[in-house]
């Protein structure tokens, strides 16, 4: 807990930069990068020195660097530190990120509320006009701000169980449907710990955020297992695999895009293979979520009836 804790001090991000860079050494393996290895090694990874003489900087500096103190260092050492380390994309990107928060002014820092994004209303338009599809808009820390009407029927549980603002992580961590929800329930939550970790790196010192996470470190042993393996990842594409509670097991392609206008905001939405049963299941959904009160259709017989199809 203590290491949680640590990575969201608001006086810098040196935590979380020694902590990343420490984690990513003892992933690399000297034969990964093709260095010679002479008898017994106490260290799980690579040596700091090990990496420095990949990078091409002295020890020092690199010690300098994994103790958390990036102000100053320039974007080709670390390009060069990504390499050594063998960083992918989003690695890369997130160590900029914490870069970037390193050398920002001090003026600019300190702890203080995010204020919230407005979503436009041509882009509730928008998700409003997919009726087959579910879709919503989220924020960067996956609050839902607007979802279409087969949105809200394909997380039912989530938005009957959370107050306003809904947020998918909480559902993932929480809630005690969720496990059952996702099919790849560990999937799905490394993903979500990667890409809160990611967005912590880009602002440290979103209040809400930080508190969020605290959140869920406090009341989620996986997820503070998870937040302290270092992971980054993001949401962009996939597959997810749901077991609804109306209409059974769904597999379901998920795209997420950005706001244009807006770094904050991004609108994800799921969509079945065509001619697939998921899309029956889909259409389905679709009828299930447009009945209200006792023309509700009952849970366990549209389920009998698909199995039936």
């Amino acid at each position: 807990m203590g290491d949680i804790l640590r990575t969201l001090d608001f006086m810098g991000n040196r935590p979380e930069v020694r902590e990343f860079l420490m984690s990513r050494r003892e992933k690399v393996t000297p034969e990964q990068v093709g260095l010679p290895v002479y008898g017994s090694r106490r260290v799980s990874g690579l040596r700091r020195g090990e990496v420095a003489a990949l990078a091409g900087v002295s020890v020092e500096y690199y010690t300098r660097l994994e103790r958390g103190n990036l102000t100053g260092v320039s974007d080709s050492v670390l390009e060069s530190i990504s390499r050594a380390l063998l960083l992918d994309d989003t690695e890369r990107s997130h160590l900029a990120n914490l870069a970037r928060v390193a050398n920002t002014s001090s003026s600019r820092k300190g702890k203080r509320p995010a204020s919230p994004p407005e979503v436009p209303p041509i882009v509730r338009r928008i998700v409003d006009a997919m009726p087959t599809l579910p879709a919503f808009v989220q924020n960067n820390r996956f609050d839902v701000l607007h979802a279409n009407l087969l949105g809200h029927a394909l997380y039912s549980d989530m938005f009957e169980e959370q107050g306003a603002p809904v947020n998918t992580v909480r559902f993932v961590f929480l809630s005690p449907v969720a496990r059952r929800f996702y099919a790849d329930w560990e999937t799905v939550a490394r993903t979500a710990v990667g890409a809160l970790r990611v967005e912590a790196g880009k602002d440290p010192f979103d209040t809400e955020l930080s508190n969020l996470i605290g959140e869920l470190s406090t009341r989620s042993d996986a997820f503070r297992v998870m937040w302290g393996s270092n992971d980054v990842g993001t949401f962009r594409d996939g597959v997810k695999r749901l077991r609804h509670p109306v209409v059974g097991e769904l597999e379901l392609e998920h795209e997420t895009l950005p706001v244009p206008g807006s770094a904050k905001l991004s609108i994800t939405v799921y969509s079945p293979k065509l001619e697939s049963p998921s899309e029956d299941g889909l259409t389905l959904l679709a009828n299930w979520s447009l009945t209200s009160g006792d023309e509700k259709l009952d849970a366990a017989e549209i389920t009998d009836d698909s199995l039936r199809d």
